[in-house]
């Protein structure tokens, strides 16, 4: 062996003598807990971002049976009951954590959301302005209160300015959206949906890592 290649063993052999020393030695029962730990939190933080995609995915279903110019498509009775029923998911997911009670309070608040944008909706087709003002005041009254319900749940995670400017941003991209499809401007349309689709992963996101944060053991196997 050359003295090059004698001096690059050498070297070999300090670098993994280093390696031992600075990186400490995790049993492999901590090692696989800890991949449990994370696998655990993913997996809760994708369902959120599910149901919430449901929502939205849903919302604009709702959106495009419901603002035609002439009645309402024939889809619109299973549609309306899809989106109903993901509202009642959605309050589920906070059972496990918050009790069946406040679950049935944000399942109730999210129905008068998703009902109230129904309103708003037919009032826009029938030319009532004033309804369209009543129901749209309504609408974000009511997403006031989803946000105070939710800081009452988690307020060191969940802080309610901040609740309130989710679901306002929600409700303005959502009411976008809506009247882009009732104009027939479906490029805009199309465009407020995309918009919709990143504000509420957001969203889901704030509300999965709020809980993580406020119940840690449970995401800690």
């Amino acid at each position: 062996m050359t003295r090059i290649a004698r001096l690059g063993a050498l070297a070999g052999l300090l670098t993994a003598a280093l390696v031992l020393v600075v990186l400490p030695s995790v049993p492999p029962a901590e090692a696989a807990a800890g991949r449990g730990a994370i696998g655990a939190r993913v997996a809760f933080h994708d369902a959120m971002r599910r149901l919430w995609e449901d929502h939205i995915v849903w919302t604009r279903q709702f959106i495009v049976s419901a603002a035609t110019e002439s009645g309402n498509l024939a889809d619109i009775g299973p549609t309306t009951d899809r989106l109903l029923a993901n509202q009642a998911d959605l309050g589920n997911a906070l059972e496990p954590f918050y009790g069946e009670a406040a679950g049935d309070q944000v399942t109730a608040l999210l129905r008068d959301h998703i009902l109230t944008a129904a309103r708003i909706i037919a009032a826009a087709k029938a030319g009532d302005s004033a309804g369209v003002d009543a129901a749209a005041a309504a609408w974000y009254a009511n997403a006031h209160d989803i946000a105070v319900a939710l800081n009452g749940l988690n307020p060191d995670n969940w802080p309610l300015a901040d609740l309130d400017a989710m679901l306002r941003d929600h409700l303005d991209l959502t009411l976008a959206e809506a009247v882009a499809r009732l104009q027939g401007r479906y490029a805009d349309d199309i465009a407020a949906y995309d918009r919709i689709h990143g504000q509420i992963l957001e969203m889901a996101d704030m509300l999965s890592d709020g809980i993580i944060a406020q119940f840690p053991a449970r995401f800690a196997r």
